[in-house]
């Protein structure tokens, strides 16, 4: 069976590998040295440091194999490839039937952060504008029924 393939922005990305290095260079050496205290300390068996650092190298091992899994079914997206429609690794900014502007970035699920205003390309507002060019009239599916929208304006992601 054949690994389901995840896409990226570029920057989306690049934060998956800095993650990982630093789990890999600064954060397994900073928990080696924990444990290497923790063990000064003597009887493993009521250490609670020893433990203590033992379930954060446990935690940051596991963290470790998901980017390596995450890394390895990437699919960087080319986003200087789409120019003249919504697409991932653009801003759109979206004007509601009440009058009010939101300025959206779309992004993959795995970069979703909606306090940054960054939606995924999946989401209602990102299947809603995704290939819409500016100007175009979007209706958006929410739980609380349809919304329509009008398409700003749209650019490439800085």
């Amino acid at each position: 069976m054949e690994e389901q393939k995840t896409k990226y922005t570029k920057e989306g990305y690049a934060k998956l590998e800095e993650e990982y290095k630093y789990l890999t260079t600064v954060r397994r050496q900073e928990i080696k040295e924990a444990l290497k205290i923790a063990r000064s300390f003597g009887d493993l068996s009521e250490n609670s440091e020893y433990d203590e650092a033992r379930d954060q190298q446990a935690k940051v091992e596991a963290r470790i194999r998901e980017l390596e899994y995450l890394m390895k079914n990437a699919e960087i997206v080319d986003t200087d490839a789409v120019k003249n429609v919504v697409a991932l690794g653009t801003t759109v900014v979206l004007r509601y039937a009440d009058g009010r502007e939101v300025t959206y970035h779309i992004v993959s699920s795995n970069e979703v952060d909606p306090i940054n205003k960054k939606i995924s390309d999946q989401s209602p507002i990102g299947r809603a504008v995704v290939g819409q060019k500016k100007g175009a009239k979007v209706t958006i599916e929410t739980p609380a029924g349809e919304k329509e929208a009008t398409i700003v304006d749209f650019y490439k992601t800085k």
